[in-house]
């Protein structure tokens, strides 16, 4: 009988822990098998049915991870949109407006919990319609989505509190525009606080992801929500100008680029409609040389790589103390030597699909101007699918404030570092932009948190965190990214009228 060490002898070796970083087990694929439960074509949601669009019209849907098509999406045009105008006044003078809270709040309530019970299958469409990975979909698109659902349901019966000391009431019929990179969760920001007020709406979602806002038209049907009360066009950039510039719409929001929003902002100057916008973003996440770095890596890589920089209070620009410079680099790049670039639908996925070609055509350039301007950058050796719309992580070094990486808006996997030596030249820095969405600071001074929170021109400051949300906390920005919240009780003020 063999002895404890003649076992021990015939085991196979382990590589050292090295060779083991440099050289990772792949893991078997993890493919999400819910059913999406997709149709081959969606027609617009007007006054609580599916109906065709009047041109007769449809346009294609699009997988970004193997450019598969998935649906046909109805192209609305202005007549359509009159129509959906025209059902949602009638809904908000024969209903929904003038329904009481407490009844409004079932009706809202009822859609967070059918969220709830086909998440799955929402978190899968989003993933296909988007090309985001399926574990961010499921473990916060969806559910965050449901959240700002239950949030603003229990405000519906206690809205004497939004103002107190003054009387509230709902605007009336509301325009609201939401961009591709978070479809159902933009959705819900946009019509959850709008519904609870007693306003009704007509929504459009972007060109290129419309499956689960219309997919969410037959959630709305099943709770049973009065017709006309909400009310989805779908099509592109005419469609949109429809929604925005319509006589009816007592107020509009916004949410996608800033340019496109100075155009909305510039066709309704001197009108009587209310407006709020949520635009681009170029935010600074700060290191200091007393964070937690290990910490810090990882903020940097959730505000930046997992989302595929998709999102508007991307931290795209990295500010970090010039003490820690070097070893947070070495840490950011051995991290993201590990990220797995992929299929979106494969759980072990940490980045996804590029949303469409023409987004990875803008990534690409800004990309080599970047090298053409000077700035060191490091992409991870890692093979992309052959098919679909794909980008490598990429960090740049040496970037300085004239580069413009560090200037414009990138929408997607690419991080900038700057470097800083005083407290006062990194709010210079993180200020030296034309946006104000947000930022991050990482230090293990409450103090130093604390004026950075005041002297930081953002509309949002984490702190020791990055890319938190809550349906209670409002979100919105200064300068170029916009006016308004969205969220908390200061969202709800936004939809309504005060007296």
């Amino acid at each position: 009988m063999p002895t404890l060490a003649e076992k021990k002898s015939t085991r196979p070796s382990r590589p050292a822990p090295e060779l083991i970083f440099g050289d990772l087990w792949e893991f078997d694929p993890a493919p999400e098998t819910a059913d999406p439960k997709l149709k081959p074509r969606y027609d617009l949601f007007i006054g609580g049915e599916f109906v065709a669009p009047k041109s007769g019209k449809y346009f294609t849907s699009i997988n970004p991870a193997d450019e598969l098509k998935l649906a046909d999406i109805a192209l609305a045009g202005r007549d359509d949109v009159d129509a959906a105008y025209a059902a949602a006044q009638r809904a908000f003078d024969t209903t929904w407006g003038r329904m009481p809270g407490r009844e409004r709040a079932k009706y809202i309530f009822r859609i967070a919990r059918l969220l709830q019970d086909r998440a799955r299958e929402f978190a899968v469409a989003e993933t296909l319609d988007g090309g985001k990975p399926i574990k961010e979909s499921r473990d916060f698109d969806v559910p965050m989505a449901a959240a700002h659902f239950f949030y603003h349901a229990g405000w519906a019966d206690k809205l004497d509190y939004v103002a107190p000391g003054r009387r509230v009431a709902p605007l009336g019929v509301v325009g609201q525009v939401i961009p591709w990179n978070f479809p159902l969760l933009m959705l819900a920001w946009k019509i959850a606080p709008a519904l609870a007020m007693g306003n009704t709406v007509v929504l459009k979602p972007a060109e290129t992801t419309n499956i689960t806002c219309l997919k969410l038209a037959e959630i709305l049907q099943d709770a049973g929500l009065p017709p006309g009360t909400v009310n989805f066009v779908t099509g592109a950039g005419e469609t949109g100008a429809a929604v925005m510039g319509h006589s009816t719409a007592a107020k509009v929001a916004f949410t996608g680029s800033t340019e496109v929003g100075k155009i909305i902002m510039r066709s309704l100057a001197g009108t009587e409609k209310k407006m709020t916008m949520e635009l681009g973003g170029k935010a600074a996440n700060i290191v200091f040389d007393d964070a937690p770095l290990d910490q810090a890596v990882e903020g940097i890589v959730n505000g930046i790589f997992f989302n595929q920089g998709h999102v508007c209070c991307a931290g795209s620009r990295l500010l970090v103390h010039e003490p820690v410079a070097d070893r947070v680099l070495a840490k950011l790049k051995n991290r993201i030597r590990v990220l797995r670039v992929g299929d979106p639908m494969d759980k072990n996925t940490d980045i996804g699909a590029i949303n469409s070609k023409e987004q990875l055509g803008k990534i690409a350039a800004l990309v080599d101007s970047g090298v053409k301007e000077g700035a060191e950058m490091f992409q991870p050796a890692c093979k992309l699918p052959a098919k679909g719309y794909y980008f490598r992580p990429t960090i740049f070094s040496g970037v300085s404030m004239s580069h413009r990486i560090a200037r414009e808006e990138i929408f997607g996997p690419v991080l900038s570092i700057l470097t800083f030596r005083t407290v006062d030249e990194a709010i210079e820095k993180a200020n030296n932009t034309a946006y104000g969405l947000s930022a991050g600071v990482w230090t293990d001074k409450g103090s130093r948190i604390l004026k950075m929170s005041v002297e930081l021109k953002a509309g949002v400051v984490w702190a020791n965190t990055y890319n938190k949300f809550d349906p209670t906390s409002p979100f919105g920005g200064y300068k170029e990214s916009g006016f308004g919240r969205e969220g908390g009780r200061q969202g709800l003020l936004d939809y309504c009228k005060l007296a």
